[in-house]
C-alpha cells in the first residue's frame, strides 16, 4: 500500500507540473493575442491617419514610405499571427499532457481504493473466521468450556 501511495504522490506531482505548464502555455497564448490586436488596430489607425492625408498631399516620397511602412507592418502582423498559433499549439500540447496526467493520478487513486477494499474484505473475512470458530468451539464445548455441562 506504501509503494501505491508514494506512486500517487509522484503523479500528482506531475500533474501539478503539468497544470503550471498549462496555465503559463495559455498566459503565453493570451499574451501573444494581445500583442497581435494591438498590431492589428495600430495598422489600421495608421492607414486611416495616411488616408486622409494622402487625399491632401499626395507627394510621392510620402507614399513610398507608407508602403514601405505598412509593408514592414504587415509583416509584423504576419510573425505575430505565426506566435499566435506556435502558442496555441503549445496550449493544446500542455492541455494534452494535463488530461494524460490527471487520468493518471485517478487510476492510481482507483488502484488504491481497491487495494483498500481488498485489505477491509480480507481483515471483514479474517474476522467473521474467528467468530465463526468461536462459536463452533462453545457449542462443541457448551458455555462455560470443556467438562462443564448445563443441569437442569
Amino acid at each position: 500500500m506504501q509503494t501505491l501511495m508514494l506512486l500517487l504522490k509522484h503523479a500528482e506531482s506531475d500533474r501539478d507540473s503539468a497544470l503550471a505548464a498549462c496555465q503559463r502555455a495559455t498566459e503565453t497564448l493570451q499574451s501573444a493575442d494581445r500583442q497581435l490586436d494591438q498590431l492589428v488596430n495600430y495598422r489600421r489607425d495608421y492607414e486611416a491617419r495616411w488616408n486622409e492625408q494622402f487625399s491632401r498631399l499626395g507627394r510621392i516620397e510620402l507614399v513610398r514610405c507608407y508602403h514601405e511602412f505598412m509593408d514592414r507592418l504587415s509583416q509584423a502582423v504576419d510573425q505575430q499571427e505565426h506566435a499566435v498559433q506556435v502558442a496555441a499549439g503549445q496550449k493544446d500540447l500542455a492541455l494534452q499532457m494535463l488530461r494524460e496526467r490527471e487520468m493518471r493520478v485517478a487510476s492510481v487513486g482507483k488502484m488504491i481504493e481497491r487495494r483498500s477494499r481488498e485489505i477491509r474484505l480480507g481483515n471483514e473475512r479474517r474476522e467473521q473466521k474467528h467468530f465463526d470458530e468461536m462459536a463452533a468451539r462453545m457449542a462443541r464445548n457448551g458455555p462455560l468450556g470443556p467438562g462443564f455441562m448445563a443441569t437442569n
